[in-house]
């Protein structure tokens, strides 16, 4: 558990990497006008990638771990800040987050002009790029703080 634990932390790193991407991408290629090629589809592709094999690992962090369990007590969640943000709102927003990745991905397939793709996938990346980071047990969160690398 420990281990799998670690992997979701590490990976969290190229979750992050992979959105600031792939919005940074969308930002240039809106300001220079640019047309929108192959190159620029991955980085909404990694991003997608590496959301999945979070949410696969994170799921399994859920499900085998105490936070599924702590679902029976659910009144007594809610008034501890800590397990309600690993039991509720981290996974909830995480989905939420993976969400807007993957119909992003869909919608800037759907768009033709280059420049409604570049829209698209900053809308889209960037929310879900937001969520994550409101999402994460930053250090210097109080109630619900891990440390940046936990080994």
């Amino acid at each position: 558990m420990q281990t799998i634990l670690i992997i979701h932390n590490l990976l969290r790193w190229l979750v992050l990497l992979f959105g600031v991407w792939a919005v940074m991408n969308a930002i240039a290629g809106l300001s220079s006008k640019k047309e929108y090629v192959v190159a620029d589809k991955k980085g909404g592709f990694f991003f997608m990638l590496s959301m999945d094999i979070q949410l696969i690992i994170g799921l399994i962090l859920y499900f085998v771990g105490p936070w599924f369990n702590n679902l029976k007590h659910l009144g007594e969640i809610m008034k501890d800040p800590n397990t309600r943000f690993f039991t509720m709102e981290h996974g909830l927003m995480m989905i939420i987050a993976w969400i807007f990745v993957h119909v992003g991905v869909s919608a800037v397939k759907k768009a033709t002009l280059s420049r409604v793709k570049f829209k698209r996938a900053l809308i889209y990346f960037g929310i879900a790029l937001v969520l994550i980071l409101a999402s994460i047990p930053w250090p210097f969160r109080e109630a619900i703080a891990r440390p940046l690398f936990r080994y």
